[in-house]
């Protein structure tokens, strides 16, 4: 009891004594007090940071356009019109959050639209702590394979990826952890870059196989006054798990067993090369940009085509393997108007999901070559407004035996976006 009775007696001599202090403080010291609590305040506001960006568009499509109906068509009035459809949506509504405090930093964005709410990054990079150019990152991100991938969303000028793009890569992220090396900024090899990570495969979905997919790439980029250009190679080195023992390859222009046994429970070859190319000018006639990307390698799949590459949960597919190879890639020329803020861009991209076949010996949807030429104008409104008007020409490898390709499918799209950056 007297323990307690002195320990009171002590905190109130303590709390006496310290506003004490504080009345004896000057009109000026307590200025200096709140200025120094307040710039405590404003640098860690500044290690947060808050950016986004909002695309809201109408796109116009011919009755056999991709990636414009709802559920991939399975709406009863888009299954069965026979004229082109419409919709108003919003095709990306992301927020990023980042907090950064020395040589960590935190990002975590998500992506809001007309069609729910999704995770797109969600990771932690910590960068070296002598010359801040090499990091390790983990969590979900950009894969690092090729230009295209990494290149945001709010800077291409054309509205979708390439089609191989969104084939091999869907969501362009995965889960995973990378490391990056670059030299100091002020050496001479500061020009080269490599990025290298071990991924799940799933894209940005939990890993359901034990094993992880490599993914590397080694870039060079240099600017000059008013010329800049890069390039790169990347390396895809994955697998995927084989709950079959049969495996199917293409010889004599069809598909034939290749064996029969010992394959279940090992992994099916998953491998892409790429080679990527950038350059810019300035000029009079405004900023010239070209960049060009060419994909190569082999598929796993079924017999309809490939895998999904977005399996959630067990169990495992038990699909007999259908072994491809695949190509394609893109090249996109964009033209300022000089000093107005108007741009024309010009895009082809092409992917071929079975380069062993062609013509009438293609007897499944899977095996169809597509292209894509596409063209519009981008209106820089103002710093973080931009309208972009862009058509699509879709065309697609014909087959005599195969219903629904024995011509020119009609797919076609426009696509009308604004989009406000902040």
């Amino acid at each position: 009891m007297k323990k307690s009775i002195l320990t009171l007696f002590g905190c109130l001599a303590m709390t006496a004594a310290i506003s004490a202090q504080d009345l004896e403080l000057t009109p000026v010291e307590k200025v200096e007090q709140r200025t120094t609590a307040l710039e405590g305040a404003v640098k860690t506001l500044q290690k947060f940071k808050v950016s986004g960006y909002i695309q809201t568009q109408y796109q116009y499509g011919e009755k056999d356009a991709d990636g414009v109906k709802v559920g991939n068509g399975i709406n009863d009035w888009e299954k069965n019109n026979e004229d082109g459809f419409s919709r108003i949506g919003i095709r990306r509504g992301r927020i990023k959050f980042l907090y950064e405090d020395g040589i960590v930093q935190g990002v975590f964005q998500p992506d809001i639209t007309d069609k729910g709410f999704a995770v797109k990054d969600a990771y932690l990079n910590v960068k070296d702590p002598w010359i801040g150019t090499n990091s390790i990152q983990a969590g979900v991100f950009n894969r690092p394979f090729g230009h295209e991938i990494a290149y945001s969303s709010s800077r291409r000028e054309s509205p979708e990826r390439a089609r191989i793009i969104q084939s091999l890569f869907p969501d362009e992220r995965d889960l995973g952890a990378m490391l990056t090396l670059q030299a100091d900024k002020n050496s001479a090899w500061n020009i080269l870059k490599l990025e290298a990570g071990l991924f799940g495969g799933n894209g940005i979905r939990a890993d359901i196989d034990s094993r992880l997919d490599f993914i590397g790439h080694l870039s060079v980029a240099q600017n000059f006054d008013n010329i800049a250009y890069g390039a790169g190679v990347s390396g895809y080195f994955g697998g995927v798990f084989q709950n079959n023992d049969t495996v199917y390859t293409i010889k004599n222009k069809q598909f034939e067993i290749e064996s029969t046994t010992g394959n279940k429970g090992k992994f099916a070859k998953r491998q892409y090369i790429g080679f990527d190319a950038q350059f810019s000018a300035i000029t009079v006639a405004g900023l010239t940009q070209l960049r060009a990307e060419y994909i190569f390698g082999e598929q796993p799949g079924k017999s309809g085509g490939a895998y999904d590459f977005k399996l959630t949960a067990l169990p495992l597919p038990t699909d007999k393997t259908y072994m491809r190879n695949i190509s394609g890639g893109y090249i996109i020329l964009t033209q300022d108007l000089g000093r107005l803020p108007f741009s024309v861009v010009a895009k082809y991209d092409w992917y071929d999901p079975n380069t062993d076949i062609s013509g009438d010996d293609i007897k499944g949807a899977g095996e169809i070559l597509k292209s894509t030429i596409g063209f519009g104008a981008l209106w820089r409104i103002n710093p973080a407004l931009r309208l972009t008007a862009y058509y699509d020409i879709v065309k697609n490898e014909t087959s005599k035996n195969l219903a629904g390709y024995d011509k020119d499918r009609k797919d076609n799209v426009f696509t009308l976006r604004l989009q406000y950056k902040f």
